[in-house]
């Protein structure tokens, strides 16, 4: 079996790589290239799970980065169970090739409790006096204290939010190595988010983003050094491209204008309540999953969200299937923004209304993803001192509440989700030479086979 190292930067499209990006773009030079045509919705637990399974959506029911759990009647984002992923993975398929394979999953998502035989995931404290603390948590559960005595402390707090940096991305390749050296595993999964976060804030401005492009260029200059010099094959793709975007939908405000959505008050705040209510929407991107608790109302919830400014298209069970996504954890619609558009999870009309958490960054209890989450609120006054009050606090051990993000969707400029029309927006897959010829364009469910056959090749 080949030593394999699959490198996943996160957002990395071919429309980015050139004078910012130095050594990838001579690395690449030197190797088989092609674009992904991205699986729907082109979000992170989605496009893994289907490069992992082979599988669409439909069969390893990865529908999102999060989904109405029915039997729960709950909106839940950012699960870490691999057990949630319903179809096997590609480790599994090479262990029973040859029981002395393993496998080290370094941050790749739904990495608790799989059969890998390393792993490596975020996984923060939740001290009873309201404190959050970074950590992560580990296969075998001792590596993530020998990892951190090593490393220091994962940078939690720099791996997302308003300090999202390349930090967290620096960690996670050093502690990939580590495990490299410690184990030796003949295949590593490797995940590096950094170029997600300024793409998000800023879309494609070079003048803005240019810098996090050298800084992964970097990254990925050291880490691919050291995986060549151990005698690995680098596999290197992303999940999706991220695309400029300059409209908000409030498609659950829309909702709720019309009568669908049931709030609940709660301290002099709303909070949706999806039990109840007869129809919302699970934003993600550029994606939203509409679920229609009252089937009757199935038919005016699709006519309102085809009249929505930004909504380019909505999927019954016809065009689900289409898109690989009947399965019965999307919503009973799937609504798709236009290339200039995204959803936002916003239910309230009154910000006064909104509920703590919005102000946050809370990936877990918000009905939605948030973007606006890498923002610190510009309209704080004095803000820097604001934070330093907080953070003085939070070092002391105090309670405290770090509510500094803005309700203000119009500050995020960057998305991804649907399926962009040029290929240059499209996820990016890069092969050895030795691995042979390979199309301009491939599937996603194909980077399965392709990760099988290059750990298999002699």
């Amino acid at each position: 079996m080949k030593k394999t190292v699959v490198i996943n930067v996160v957002a990395l499209s071919g429309r980015l790589l050139g004078k910012h990006t130095p050594f990838l773009s001579q690395w690449i030079s030197k190797r088989r290239q092609a674009a992904i045509k991205p699986v729907l919705p082109a979000v992170t637990c989605s496009a893994q799970s289907v490069y992992l399974t082979g599988k669409w959506p439909a069969e390893n029911g990865i529908v999102g980065n999060g989904w109405y759990f029915k039997d729960e009647c709950e909106i839940k984002f950012w699960r870490q169970s691999n057990r949630l992923v319903q179809s096997p993975k590609v480790w599994d398929a090479l262990k029973a090739q040859n029981p002395e394979f393993t496998c080290a999953n370094m941050f790749w998502w739904y990495n608790m409790y799989s059969s890998v035989d390393y792993a490596v995931t975020p996984r923060p404290l939740y001290p009873s006096d309201g404190r959050k603390l970074p950590d992560v948590h580990s296969q075998p559960m001792d590596l993530r204290d020998r990892l951190q005595q090593e490393l220091g402390q994962f940078p939690l707090f720099s791996f997302w939010g308003p300090n999202a940096n390349i930090s967290s991305s620096k960690w996670i390749a050093e502690a990939s190595m580590k495990v490299d050296e410690w184990y030796d595993p003949t295949l590593t999964l490797v995940y590096l988010p950094h170029l997600d976060y300024g793409l998000q804030k800023f879309g494609i401005d070079f003048d803005r983003i240019g810098t996090d492009l050298e800084e992964i260029d970097a990254l990925c200059e050291r880490l691919i050094g050291y995986y060549e010099s151990k005698g690995a094959e680098v596999m290197l793709l992303s999940e999706y491209g991220i695309t400029s975007v300059n409209h908000p939908i409030p498609v659950n405000q829309a909702l709720r204008k019309a009568g669908y959505i049931q709030v609940k008050e709660e301290l002099g705040l709303e909070t949706l309540d999806a039990g109840t209510s007869k129809a919302f929407a699970v934003a993600d991107h550029q994606v939203a999953h509409v679920y229609v608790n009252d089937p009757s109302e199935k038919e005016a919830v699709r006519l309102l969200l085809e009249a929505l400014p930004g909504v380019e298209k909505v999927l019954d069970e016809e065009g689900k299937s289409a898109f690989h996504l009947n399965h019965e954890r999307a919503g009973d619609l799937v609504a798709v923004a236009d290339p200039n558009s995204w959803f936002t999870y916003y239910y309230w009309l009154d910000d006064n209304k909104a509920p703590d958490y919005a102000r946050t960054v809370d990936i877990h209890r918000k009905p939605g993803y948030d973007p606006v989450e890498m923002f610190a609120n510009p309209d704080i006054p004095f803000l820097k001192a604001r934070l330093g009050w907080i953070l003085l606090k939070k070092k002391l051990g105090f309670r405290y509440l770090m509510d500094v993000i803005p309700l203000r969707p119009d500050l995020v400029k960057g998305s991804h989700g649907r399926i962009s029309e040029s290929s240059m927006d499209w996820p990016v897959l890069i092969t050895p030479e030795s691995f042979g010829e390979l199309a301009a364009e491939v599937s996603p469910t194909d980077i399965f086979r392709m990760i099988y056959d290059q750990v298999l090749r002699k």
